[in-house]
């Protein structure tokens, strides 16, 4: 009777340990597309007067600036400056909601990866890891 069980134990085991690999192997797959998605995407803003257009990659990397000629005409040096910041900042922060979106499909939210897409905190990708080893990570005062 104990082999039995212990066949049915090995058994039920052995099923599981296929499902999360199947899990895996999925996971792994469809990280290749995110990565093909990722390399691919660009955001591109425009400031509310539409004299700045900023387009940024999904590292929020600008790769294309453009002026509408009228901003040299309409706008103080340091307003066009001021423009191009805000549209440039507001490009990159739609950038990294969009690969947040697209992490949803593979990562559950409180993953500290999710978290620190959107941090930039490098506290939120190890909080888990931390948590475990029983660290406790020192203040900062932003220095």
């Amino acid at each position: 009777m104990a082999r039995t069980a212990d066949r049915n134990v090995n058994h039920a085991l052995m099923a599981r340990f296929a499902e999360v690999q199947g899990q895996y192997e999925r996971m792994r797959d469809g990280l290749a597309d995110l990565q093909g998605h990722l390399a691919r995407m660009r955001i591109t803003v425009k400031s509310t007067d539409e004299l700045v257009t900023a387009t940024v990659n999904a590292r929020g990397q600008l790769s294309k600036l453009e002026l509408d000629p009228r901003a040299y005409h309409e706008l103080t040096a340091e307003e066009l400056a001021a423009s191009i910041t805000a549209t440039v900042r507001q490009a990159t922060e739609q950038a990294t909601r969009d690969v947040s979106d697209a992490l949803r499909e593979y990562l559950p939210p409180s993953s500290g990866a999710s978290r620190f897409v959107q941090s930039g905190d490098f506290g939120d990708l190890l909080a888990r890891y931390d948590e475990r080893a029983g660290y406790s990570p020192k203040e900062t005062d932003g220095d």
